[in-house]
Parts: structure tokens; C-alpha cells; sequence
């Protein structure tokens, strides 16, 4: 199988993975799974003690402390490979989250005896903190810590403790007259009880109960540094935690796709089937979210950008439900073998299980990551000062909140508040203003190189310049030049057709439709019957395009053509550059189900185009065709059009007080979420269009998310809408100025065009996961 994957680890990461694979495979194969499920405690410490000698107890403790000082994407990395091969002994309460609590206490004699023997693999402890059910804050305590002269006593029950019996201790949290604290807890302390749980996936768990007598001596925090130390541990153990779910993800996948592909019903492997091959693509877009996801958060936690808190909830949230929703397909894909013991997908299932529950589940860190996180209302205060809007810049180096300010100052001054949050897409005369605007201004193209008039943003800035954009309710300009034909000429245009029409695009003299589509082709580009017949030094062009946007607004047309009707269906195809001046050529309009004519018919009847408006070369036009394509699905998949949707609906939620209503918060937060994944999995594919390289065909999935998430945020705006949703054109709901209707039916058309998510589907099935032809 041949994945395009969104997270590609750094060597020095990757050497670490590698590492961890081996020794996991060899010292922990399922087999010893299987013999220590429900034997109590259900692990080794001779285990434990290898693990500390492959340094995985070290990776969070810093080199000062004797520790190896490697950080979270390490501990994430490893994480992973634990999650391909499950490992017995507590990997994350014991080397995460009790070593990040220790760590963030004040230095101490009794943190550094710990810290050593924990780094050696001589003890082994767990962070005893959870009272209640769903209890993500650990502030929220009812264990009482007593003083009283050395001593100090100890009351209450700590619940879902990991590990439990077979520790040698446990950090505890209490309540003190000042706050929280944080005491080192013996497991053979006198007036401890331990009462084990076992788990779905046959470890355990333990409860606490706690009338203990421990040395005043042992309390290690108090007041804000006991409270930083646990939010710390928690935070870092729901991030590593969310990448051994990755881990368990990828695994199932993987071993559902080896099935599908050596099981044999009616004389072919099952994975022929279309069905289950559009199921797995949908698996495996769920696979390349989390690991996008969870790339994208490492790198804000190490920049600084956001809170390791709304990270650690993002994550978890992601990861947990692409583990739930591909574990439980693998189950359903396995058949009655699946539901076996002896299957090992059902390994990974209750493990996935277990995880998903433990330190909060789906929906409290969608909650979690709602409350942390701003809404994309777009008011955010302009903080620029006038003239601070500089044409070019070195905007890698500019900090992104710096540019944001920037960009969000630019659009408060010179967008015409009129045109914010437009219903239907903007004709040429409505949007031309703003459009010279940006030309003179040097914005126009954001992602063009600068040799040619463009700002050449790199990714993160690119994203976060169309977020503003999309924030502000800024309506779309005519981009087919910008977005596809400009790129295209960048990479395959002669330096004369360079010369001649990048900067007319820019000038605002030159705006572009597509000509791909035909009637009866649909999706089928390479069933297209447009001729153009080669007479002396010009082509005469004679068909037919549909579904062309905005045609009528259109002064060219990049057109693709059959130059040989002989040769195979890919071959023998053109693009030529046409004027829609040129004589023969006639535009019909196209009322879409809004009633807004934004799709044109246009036909050639012997309209003559020069030779020199030949792209690339003649018969070749498949590669430049397949190129436009890869483009068209990286726009259509960009998050754009979900942040503009997102930011309509928080917009009327916000006029109609709904965010009291949590089951509107929970479904908002999803949505959220959906969409802050699909900018992370867009940066991946953006980065490679920046290098100048061909986009692989996994790009797919960027179109088949984007839409899919749209449709879904402009449905709930409808039915957020109440009344308001069936009325046409635009009604007043709360003070806010809505027109509902036209979204849902603007986004019900793409996942049609630029073939449909289901042709989308096919490909990732044929040409990455490398499934045989149904």
C-alpha cells in the first residue's frame, strides 16, 4: 500500500520511531500481551526496567536533572509506536504524566530521589488525581491534606489511578487551606487502600482510598505550583495519549487493508468491492487528519502559538474519534472473525477503548477546545497603524500575529462593508473595485512568487492570510487566473505567454473561466469531444464546454481540446488559451437552484485561437490537464470556503444567543475542530505546491473533506436558522442579516465539481491505497 502521508517525522525523529518499533516488536509482542491481560498487576517490572534503559523514562526529564531532555515529540513519536504494538506496562502514567508532575515541582532532595530512581528504572509510580466522573480539571478536589506537626494526614478516594497495584507509589493531590498540593504517597503507607479495576483491554486501574499518615516532608507543591504541575501532567499525557491513538489508527488500518486483500469471496479479493474501497478511503482520510492534526499542534506547542491545554484537547479529540471510527470499521471489514478473541484487531479496539475514555473523552475536549478557543467572528480589534500596509515584505520572517493584525487593519480600511458575508458569488462589476484594490496594493496573488507580481507566502502565512479574509467575510474575487491558469503558466508558459498574460491577471485587464467540463462527460475530463484543427499558424475550435463559473464576467478562457481524435482517450489532448472576444464564440447563462446565473454553457463554433497560445506541448495537454486538477481540488479543499461558512454561522449563533444551548456548542465545536484539521492537512499540501513539485494524487482527500465539512456547517446554519431557513432571499434573524438558504445549495454543488468526492474516492482508492480494480 503506498500512503502519501501528512506527517513525515524529522530523521533524528524518525531514528527514535525506528528504535522504539524494534525493541517494542521484540521485547513486547502481542503474544506477551495476551499472557499478562487480567493477571494482576498486568505488567513486569523487568520490562520496566528495559524501557528506562531505552531511556523512554528520561525522554521529559531535562539533561540537568539526568535525564535526557528530548521533549514532547519524542515522547509523541515513541507514543505512536506503542500504539502499533500495545504495550503492557503503563507507558504514558508512568514516563509521561507522573514525570511531567514531578518535574514541575520546586526543586527538592525528595524530587531529585525520585527523578533518579525513576530515570533508572527503579521505580515505578503513577499521578493520583481524578475524583469524579469526566473530571478534566484537577483543581476541583475533595481529598483533604491535614497538618499536623511533622506529619501530615490524608483523606479521601482517588479514582481511575494508573498504575495501580504493583506501583511503588503514587503522587496525590489534596486540598489545602492555600490550595491544591502535592504529596509523595508510598504504596505501603499505612491507611492506604488499593482496590484494582480491570479495564477493557485487560490492564488495570485502581482505586485510592486514602486515611493515610505521610511525612510533612513528602509534600513536593503547593498553591499554583501544585496546580501548574498537575495541568501540566494532564495536558502532556492527553497530547502523548492522542498519538498512541494515532498509532493504534494507522495499525488498524493497515491490517484491515492486508485483509481486504488476501480475503477471497465469489473468486476476488473483498477490497475489489467499490463500497468497501470508498469506506477505507474515508478510514484513511480519518488516518491523514489525526496525523496532520497532531503535526500541526506539536508544531504550535514548540512555537508558542497556542495553549498546550486547547492542544492537548484538539489532539485527543481527533485522535480518539479516528481511532473509534477506524477500529470499529476494521471490526465490521474483519466479519465474524473480527469479533473473535483470536483476531488482533480486537486488541487494538479495546485499546483504543480504554484510551479513548481515559483523561476525557470526544466530547469533553471538544468542549474543552470550544471554551479555550476564540470563535471565528472576525472582529477582532485592527491594530496596524495607517500606512503600515507595506506591498512586499519579508512576511517568513514577519511573527504571524503581527501579519494577522496586519491583514485584519487592511480589510477594516479599504473592504467595503456592503459586500461582507455575501449570499451568492459576486459578479465582475460588483467585486472589481475591491479587486484593483488588492492588485494595486500587491495582494492579489498571495501565493504567486515574486518574480511575477505575487507576494510568495509561505504556508502558515498563506493560511492565515486567507483566514482573515475568510473572518471578514471578504467575497471571492474572480480567481480563475490567480488560482489556476497564473500557475500554470508560471510552470509550463513560454516566457512570452509569462510576459504577455501574468500581469494582465494582475492588472485586472485579463479575468479567466475554465473550459473542462462537456455536456454527457461529467466527471469522465478525458471523454471530451471540443476539436481544434491546426490551419497554418492558428487552431479552429469547434464544441462545446458546460459548467463554466462566471463565463459571462470572463474575458479568456483556458480550454482544454482534442488535437488528435486518433489517438487514445488521454492522449491527443490540448490546451489552448482562447479570447472570448474572438468571433464563434457564444455564452449561455445557467440559473443555478438559488436563481443566481453563476454556471455558463459556452460554445465554439470554428472560433480561430494562434498557435502561440498553446500551452506546453501539443498532444501533451493530459499532464497540464491532470496539473489544473491538482490545483482545482488543493483550492476547492483549501479551508477557505469552511471558515467563511464557520464564521456565517458563528455570526448568527452569536445574534440568537445560542451558545447557552450546549448541544449547539458541542455541534459547533466539532465543526470547529473539522475545519482547524483540514488548514493542517491543507499546509502539507501546500508546501508542496510552494517547491514547485507535482501534487500526488492524495490531494483528493482535501476535496472530499473541505466539501463534505461545508456541506455539514451550511446544514446546520439552515437548521440553525429555525423559520429563517427556508426564506428566500434574505431575512432578519436577531438583528443579523441572514440569507441561509443560499450556502446549503452553494455547497451541495461542490462535491460535484472538479469531479465528484466520489470519483475522488476512487482515485485514492486506485492510485494510493493501490486497491484492486472493483
Amino acid at each position: 500500500m503506498a500512503q502519501t502521508d501528512v506527517l513525515t517525522p524529522a530523521d533524528s525523529i524518525a531514528e527514535f520511531q525506528n528504535s522504539a518499533r524494534d525493541f517494542l516488536r521484540s521485547q513486547a509482542p502481542l503474544a506477551r500481551l495476551r499472557r499478562l491481560r487480567g493477571t494482576a498487576p498486568g505488567f513486569e517490572r523487568e520490562m520496566w526496567k528495559s524501557i528506562a534503559e531505552a531511556g523512554w523514562t528520561g525522554i521529559l526529564v531535562p539533561e540537568a536533572d539526568g535525564g535526557l531532555g528530548l521533549g514532547l515529540r519524542v515522547a509523541c513519536a515513541i507514543a505512536e509506536e506503542v500504539g502499533r504494538n500495545p504495550l503492557s506496562e503503563p507507558y504514558i502514567a508512568g514516563a509521561v504524566q507522573s514525570v511531567v508532575a514531578l518535574q514541575a515541582t520546586p526543586a527538592s532532595a525528595l524530587k531529585s530521589e525520585l527523578t533518579a530512581s525513576l530515570i533508572a528504572g527503579q521505580a515505578l509510580f503513577g499521578l493520583a488525581w481524578q475524583e469524579q466522573l469526566g473530571q478534566l480539571d484537577p483543581s476541583v478536589l475533595e481529598t483533604v491534606a491535614t497538618r499536623s506537626g511533622a506529619t501530615v494526614q490524608i483523606r479521601g478516594c482517588k479514582r481511575w489511578v494508573v498504575p495501580g497495584n504493583g506501583a511503588d507509589g503514587w503522587l496525590v493531590s489534596a486540598r489545602e487551606p492555600e490550595g491544591p498540593a502535592l504529596y509523595w504517597v508510598r504504596a505501603d503507607t499505612p491507611g492506604l487502600r488499593i482496590e484494582n479495576g480491570a479495564r477493557v483491554d485487560g490492564t488495570f486501574m485502581a482505586d485510592l482510598i486514602l486515611d493515610a499518615e505521610v511525612p510533612a516532608a513528602n509534600r513536593l507543591a503547593s498553591g499554583a505550583a501544585a496546580r501548574e504541575a498537575l495541568e501540566q501532567a494532564l495536558e502532556t499525557a492527553q497530547f502523548v495519549q492522542a498519538a498512541e491513538l494515532l498509532g493504534i489508527t494507522r495499525q488498524a488500518f493497515d491490517l484491515t487493508f492486508s485483509y481486504l486483500n488476501v480475503r477471497v469471496q465469489f473468486g476476488r479479493p473483498i477490497g475489489s468491492n467499490q463500497a468497501l474501497q470508498h469506506r477505507m478511503v474515508d478510514a484513511y482520510i480519518q488516518v491523514q487528519l489525526a496525523s496532520a492534526c497532531l503535526a500541526d499542534a506539536l508544531h504550535a506547542y514548540e512555537s508558542g502559538s497556542a495553549s498546550l491545554a486547547a492542544l492537548a484537547s484538539r489532539v485527543k479529540a481527533r485522535c480518539a474519534h479516528a481511532a473509534t471510527s477506524v477500529t470499529r470499521l476494521a471490526i465490521q471489514f474483519h466479519g465474524a472473525i473480527g469479533i473473535t478473541d483470536e483476531c488482533d484487531i480486537g486488541l487494538y479496539t479495546k485499546r483504543a477503548m480504554y484510551l479513548c475514555s481515559w483523561l476525557g473523552g470526544v466530547t469533553a475536549h471538544r468542549r474543552r477546545y470550544f471554551n479555550l478557543t476564540p470563535r471565528p467572528t472576525g472582529t477582532e480589534a485592527a491594530t496596524a497603524e495607517p500606512g503600515s500596509f507595506p506591498r512586499a515584505a519579508d512576511w517568513a520572517a514577519m511573527p504571524e500575529a503581527e501579519f494577522r493584525s496586519m491583514v485584519r487593519a487592511f480589510l477594516k480600511r479599504n473592504y467595503p462593508s456592503h459586500l461582507r458575508f455575501p449570499s451568492r458569488r459576486l459578479r465582475w462589476h460588483e467585486i472589481r473595485d475591491w479587486y484593483m484594490t488588492l492588485s494595486r496594493q500587491g495582494w492579489l496573488a498571495p501565493a504567486w512568487p515574486k518574480a511575477y507580481g505575487g507576494m510568495e507566502l509561505p504556508p502558515a502565512k498563506l493560511l492565515a492570510f486567507f483566514e482573515e479574509f475568510e473572518q471578514y467575510g471578504v467575497a471571492r474575487v474572480p480567481d480563475q487566473g490567480l488560482l489556476m491558469i497564473g500557475p500554470i503558466l508560471v510552470r509550463y508558459g513560454t516566457a512570452e505567454q509569462k510576459e504577455r498574460f501574468l500581469p494582465k491577471i494582475l492588472s485586472g485587464e485579463h479575468i479567466w473561466c475554465q473550459g473542462y467540463s462537456e455536456p454527457n462527460a461529467g466527471s469522465d475530463l478525458a471523454s471530451l469531444r471540443t476539436q481544434a484543427v491546426a490551419y497554418g499558424d492558428e487552431f479552429v475550435v469547434t464544441g462545446q464546454k458546460i459548467w463554466t463559473t462566471l463565463a459571462h464576467d470572463a474575458t479568456h478562457i483556458y480550454l482544454l481540446v482534442r488535437t488528435d481524435p486518433a489517438a487514445k482517450k488521454q492522449e491527443g489532448i490540448s490546451m489552448l488559451l482562447v479570447d472570448m472576444k474572438s468571433p464563434g464564440v457564444t455564452v449561455r447563462p445557467i440559473p443555478n437552484m438559488a436563481g443566481d446565473a453563476e454556471f455558463c454553457e459556452v460554445f465554439f463554433d470554428g472560433v480561430r485561437v494562434p498557435q502561440a497560445n498553446l500551452v506546453g506541448e501539443l498532444n501533451r495537454g493530459w499532464t497540464i490537464a491532470k496539473s489544473l486538477l491538482g490545483f482545482e481540488r488543493i483550492f476547492v479543499g483549501s479551508p477557505k470556503t469552511c471558515q467563511y461558512a464557520l464564521a456565517q454561522l458563528d455570526a448568527l449563533a452569536t445574534a440568537l444567543k445560542l451558545y447557552g444551548d450546549a448541544a449547539f456548542a458541542a455541534r459547533f465545536s466539532e465543526l470547529q475542530l473539522d475545519v482547524a484539521d483540514l488548514s493542517a492537512a491543507y499546509s502539507y499540501f501546500a508546501d508542496i505546491v510552494k517547491r514547485g513539485e507535482e501534487l500526488p494524487s492524495s490531494v483528493s482527500m482535501l476535496k472530499i473533506w473541505a466539501t463534505e465539512t461545508y456541506n455539514r456547517i451550511c446544514a446546520l446554519l439552515v437548521e440553525t436558522a429555525e423559520e429563517h431557513g427556508g426564506d428566500h432571499p434574505v431575512a432578519g434573524a436577531g438583528g443579523f442579516a441572514v440569507n441561509a438558504v443560499a450556502p446549503l445549495m452553494n455547497a451541495m454543488v461542490t462535491t460535484i465539481y472538479s469531479g465528484t468526492n466520489e470519483i475522488q474516492r476512487n482515485i485514492i482508492a486506485a492510485q494510493v491505497l493501490r486497491f484492486p480494480r472493483p
